[in-house]
């Protein structure tokens, strides 16, 4: 019985090891029969770059002010702290939530509450040709479609973005690093006349 036990659990173990192998990064975008992009689960639990309050990139008024909050994969993290780049595979999950001010002891300034929706930013060249791709989920979406590449995050990205198609100019602890490299680009912490 011992050996038909070990006989099973064998090629079982062999699977989980060819499955997850040492030098694999993880975790990295997923995707469902039809292409769409699945809902990274864990993303909470990747690197902290950085949060807004009431971000707008028009010089319109925005009547729905909420805090954004920025993570990336550890793995793509630790590349970019060595090359000032981003690695094939990176995702950007901009978690958007809710704000409020006056609630149990708070008596000024805000705080964030519910989940609105995920912006994902995805780096995939064998997918996109253009590199990057923009997704926008609901609060409990579990897919997002890919947005066209006339959008407007991908036309503001290419426009505005410090480094490659990422707002570094925001995240107070690359930005020295991609400095340092040589990848940031100056221009475009410039700040843009209103039109």
């Amino acid at each position: 019985m011992k050996k038909f036990i070990l006989a099973l659990l064998t090629p079982a173990a062999c699977v989980a090891l060819l499955a997850s192998t040492p030098g694999e990064k993880m975790p990295r975008p997923q995707y469902d029969e039809k292409g769409q992009l699945l809902r990274p689960a864990d993303y909470r639990e990747w690197i902290f770059l950085s949060a807004g309050f009431g971000m707008n990139y028009s010089p319109a008024p925005d009547s729905h002010e909420m805090f954004t909050n920025v993570f990336v994969q550890r793995w793509a993290y630790d590349e970019f702290l060595n090359s000032g780049k981003w690695p094939e595979k990176s995702m950007f999950v901009i978690d958007e939530r809710d704000a409020a001010s006056r609630s149990s002891i708070n008596q000024k300034g805000h705080y964030q509450t519910d989940l609105t929706g995920l912006a994902v930013e995805v780096k995939d060249s064998a997918r996109n040709p253009d590199k990057w791709a923009y997704y926008g989920f609901d609060a409990d979406g579990k897919t997002a479609r890919a947005m066209p590449k006339g959008n407007a995050c991908w036309s503001c990205h290419e426009a505005h973005a410090a480094v490659e198609h990422t707002f570094v100019q925001f995240y107070p602890t690359l930005k020295p690093v991609a400095k340092k490299f040589g990848t940031y680009n100056e221009a475009r912490e410039q700040v843009a006349d209103a039109k």
